[in-house]
């Protein structure tokens, strides 16, 4: 059976219990695999009727393609990125081999002279392609109109940023996103009652995430016209308490039976409803992470929304490696699932 390069690769090495480069070192009769080991592959390769020719030729020219990773550092507030970080750094084992090198570029998820410093530290060094994520609407837009100018391929993970046009954007499609949950809350909340969604930021970002997920939300709820008011707020906070304090102000005048939270937060608004003792308001937020996870096990956070990060960080690595190393066409938009995770079911989510 004739099998596409990539694949083929991927399959020998499966079959043989081996890593990809081991594969490639038998491929390319270089040292440093067992005999034995060899002699299997070579069974696999001749079983599956393997024959490389365009990553041979790719791989014969010995030219090292430079990634860079722009990203948000590893932190408590920003410990959902631990995962596409592992995904990206699981594709770079299996693809290293095949002439890639990477270098990270981590800023403070909240810091926007950070962002810009790190991008300009990586915008000076010799970089073939970039995995972005955009945090800052206008700062990410002068960082791709700089990579334009300098022809470096860039990806977008987790949200996107109107007008620029990367390689590829590997996250959820957020008006979907929201529709999902708009579905989803028909059957938490009764006719005429009130919702609060809410979007927390410490400083002014990507305020496209309450935008666009908002307009999904109202789609998959109100389509069904009963009556319930939807009130939606950019929040931006500076820690805890400012949010407490914005909390109590609000439900002093409001009565919200249900809080839907558009990013990763939504452990501030459990920790606030468990400190003050409010059991009657359902939450749904976004993002598998420590923070959120605990409150969903006790039953504070009814339902996250999650989008496999792990695999969204292989796919932004996947797509750069398709581009400058496989020659091939990548696809524009990889929207990642939209999955609903509960205390029933968080510990068999594959992260």
């Amino acid at each position: 059976m004739k099998v596409s390069e990539l694949s083929g690769v991927k399959e020998i090495a499966r079959r043989a219990n081996v890593s990809i480069a081991t594969v490639d070192r038998v491929l390319h009769n270089r040292t440093g695999v067992a005999q034995k080991t060899k002699e299997k592959i070579l069974s696999i390769i001749k079983e599956m009727d393997y024959k490389p020719n365009i990553l041979a030729k790719r791989l014969a020219s010995k030219r090292v393609y430079k990634f860079g990773i722009l990203i948000p550092k590893e932190c408590s507030e920003a410990e959902n990125w631990n995962a596409p970080i592992s995904g990206i750094q699981e594709a770079l084992a299996e693809f290293g081999d095949f002439g890639v090198e990477l270098t990270y570029y981590f800023f403070e998820r909240d810091n926007r002279i950070s962002f810009i410093e790190q991008s300009d530290q990586l915008l000076n060094k010799p970089i073939d392609g970039v995995i972005v994520a955009p945090f800052f609407i206008n700062e990410t837009r002068e960082f791709a109109a700089k990579c334009v100018e300098k022809r470096i391929q860039f990806v977008f993970i987790e949200s996107q940023i109107p007008s620029v046009q990367p390689l590829s954007y590997i996250g959820q499609d957020l008006v979907q996103s929201g529709r999902v949950v708009g579905h989803l809350c028909q059957y938490l909340i009764k006719p005429n009652e009130e919702m609060l969604v809410l979007n927390i930021v410490k400083q002014k970002d990507t305020i496209l995430n309450l935008e666009e997920k908002i307009k999904g939300f109202e789609q998959g709820f109100l389509s069904n016209n009963n009556n319930c008011s939807i009130s939606s707020f950019n929040v931006e906070i500076s820690d805890y308490d400012e949010f407490a304090a914005f909390m109590s102000d609000y439900l002093l005048i409001h009565n919200p039976k249900l809080i839907y939270i558009t990013n990763s937060r939504a452990y501030l608004v459990a920790r606030y409803l468990k400190e003050n003792q409010i059991k009657h308001i359902k939450l749904v937020g976004n993002g598998y992470h420590t923070r959120n996870i605990e409150y969903l096990k006790d039953g504070i956070i009814d339902f996250l929304i999650c989008q496999k990060p792990l695999e969204q960080g292989y796919k932004a690595f996947l797509a750069l490696y398709e581009y400058f190393i496989a020659k091939r066409k990548v696809v524009k938009l990889q929207y990642m699932p939209i999955d609903i995770v509960t205390k029933e079911n968080y510990l068999y989510y594959e992260n």
